[in-house]
């Protein structure tokens, strides 16, 4: 059964990177000071991919190292890889960094396996069946807003960067209860789903940093989508938002819109102001079926639409009152 098969790889996987801890290996940094590489990460990624490749030849591998060829298209089973998530906290802390294994049929993302390693913590989702720690099913996600979240989220996003301006995630730092960066984001995403942080941001993940965990956070009720609020992409980098339904709406209503932020991945997506009822009637209906509160909601606020390539993607009622 593939399920028992990704379990006992990545056990194996772990076994071999708490035997080597302790040795001295090579790192190579990758595009920066903190983007690192150690040879630790590249046999783990191999190990795995060794094993897949001997037990299911057909399927496809996309790992963070560039160890496996990868897909032209993510038809068929594809397997998403890190074989250590957080390589910093490894090198510098060893601990707080994780394996992180998602199995993708068809384009849907059917089962994640987020390990961390030295605490032996290992996560297990499947779509529709749950999610568990150590064989332990989770619970379902407690909604937060954001002013009563504790949040993980690195302070990159809050000091002047190339992916957005520090002004529109700043605010949530004030807000929040409190706000710390792990460095992690498959482990992020996994405290998340057992209840350890009430919300994850992240302007910069790709597609075996999240894909395990973003199945975690759902299979407890939870969403993962970008900064935005659109749904993440799995060909490429990406931001990431995680929390409960509450929490995601929250930042991007009353943060990211209210803002005016735009996409990193959508250069050409432009949010206007509406200014006809009848244009966004039916949606906003559909979200609340009283019609008489949605119009005066609409007089009394302003109701915002984002459009890309000259469509719209979706509107945002914001009552002056309810305002931040």
């Amino acid at each position: 059964m593939l399920e028992w098969f990704a379990i006992d790889l990545i056990k194996q996987a772990g076994e071999y990177i708490r035997l080597q801890i302790d040795e001295s290996y090579r790192i190579e940094r990758k595009t920066g000071k903190g983007d690192l590489v150690t040879e630790i990460d590249r046999a783990v990624e191999q190990l795995i991919v060794d094993q897949i490749r001997e037990s299911y030849p057909e399927h496809h591998i996309i790992g963070e190292e560039g160890i496996s060829t990868q897909p032209d298209d993510l038809s068929g089973t594809v397997w998403f890889v890190d074989p250590i998530d957080g390589t910093l906290n490894f090198i510098h802390q060893k601990r707080m960094f994780a394996i992180s294994i998602a199995v993708m049929v068809d384009g849907v993302v059917e089962y994640g396996f987020v390990y961390d390693v030295m605490a032996d913590e290992l996560f297990v989702a499947r779509r529709g069946v749950g999610a568990t720690l150590n064989g332990r099913k989770l619970p379902m996600i407690q909604e937060h807003h954001v002013r009563d979240a504790f949040l993980s989220m690195n302070a990159t996003w809050v000091t002047p960067n190339q992916q957005i301006a520090p002004e529109v995630l700043a605010p949530i730092v004030r807000d929040s209860v409190g706000t710390r960066a792990h460095g992690a984001a498959s482990l992020e995403l996994a405290w998340l789903a057992a209840g350890r942080v009430d919300g994850y941001i992240t302007m910069r993940n790709m597609p075996w940093d999240y894909a395990a965990g973003k199945l975690l956070v759902e299979e407890v009720g939870g969403r993962v989508a970008s900064i935005y609020g659109e749904p993440v992409r799995y060909d490429g980098k990406t931001s990431v938002l995680a929390g409960s339904e509450t929490f995601v709406k929250d930042v991007v209503k009353h943060y990211v819109i209210a803002k005016g932020a735009t996409p990193e991945v959508k250069p050409d997506l432009q949010i206007g102001i509406n200014e006809s009822y009848d244009r966004v009637r039916d949606l906003l209906v559909l979200a609340n079926p009283n019609e008489a509160m949605v119009r005066d909601q609409y007089k009394a606020g302003t109701t915002y639409e984002p459009c890309s390539a000259g469509n719209v993607s979706g509107h945002i009622c914001s009552s002056h009152a309810a305002s931040r």
